[in-house]
């Protein structure tokens, strides 16, 4: 399924973004953080959507690969990273594997190298599009907590989870503080809906990988982005694209069926 044509422009989505994030309300969450919201939509949203890092909003790699270029173990965590997607390792190893060639690097150094962060097209408008019908974007993913941060706070997701990573006075430890799994990433998504009293059963994921199997199976509409075979067989649609903005026809027909 490809989709070009989408209405919006980009520079009018990225001030609409803008304008959620001037409102933006910061509180800790157990498992996540919440960035920002634009209130009425929030106290009044249709569903929620949840997006996966690592494939979708980043494709062809992970951002743990993109940040191991520049720390130095990038063959080490790619092996590592190829070895959960086969199932042979979990994400508590391959964390620990990864964390370790943090030691050191400040958390200001990571935020600058996450603006080469490779994305694929369509972020903004597609976030903005979400706020715009009533439905509130979220970060669902076991990408460490410093770039669903940043992601976060450059698009205006609502909230983000994801491992977490110890400092001390500003500078990586080399240890997990907080890990995660693709089970906490689905128990995030459950936990947020409820908070926005909704329904799973009422929001979607979009994700597209072994990692997003549990979401997949909680949530209403599952759409597997650019996916893994796996990922394709257990979603209930599939959206091959370079643009993010091509899963909009999809989310557009979870809000029509909430409003029913």
């Amino acid at each position: 399924m490809k989709e070009r044509s989408f209405g919006t422009q980009a520079g009018d989505a990225v001030e609409q973004v803008a304008c959620l994030l001037r409102r933006r309300n910061r509180s800790n969450r157990a498992r996540g953080c919440r960035v920002g919201h634009a209130g009425s939509v929030v106290s009044s949203a249709l569903a929620a959507v949840f997006f996966d890092v690592d494939g979708t909003l980043v494709p062809e790699t992970s951002s743990s690969a993109f940040l191991a270029g520049f720390l130095g173990h990038y063959d080490e965590l790619v092996t590592a990273e190829d070895a959960y997607a086969a199932g042979t390792m979990d994400n508590h190893q391959v964390s620990v594997l990864d964390a370790s060639g943090w030691a050191g690097t400040s958390e200001t150094q990571i935020r600058d190298w996450l603006h080469r962060l490779p994305l694929v097209t369509g972020i903004a408008e597609t976030v903005a599009w979400c706020w715009r019908n009533g439905l509130v974007p979220m970060l669902s993913t076991l990408a460490w907590a410093p770039v669903g941060g940043y992601l976060a706070s450059r698009f205006g997701f609502h909230a983000f989870c994801g491992p977490r990573l110890e400092t001390e006075r500003g500078l990586f430890t080399g240890r997990v503080s907080h890990h995660f799994d693709e089970h906490g990433k689905r128990d995030f998504a459950v936990s947020q809906a409820r908070e926005l009293n909704l329904e799973p059963s009422s929001c979607a994921a979009i994700g597209d990988s072994r990692s997003d199997l549990p979401l997949f199976g909680a949530v209403g509409l599952s759409v597997a982005f650019n996916a893994s075979t796996a990922a394709r067989a257990s979603a209930d649609t599939v959206v091959d694209s370079d643009d993010l903005r091509a899963v909009i026809p999809s989310l557009s027909r979870l809000i029509r069926s909430t409003r029913r």
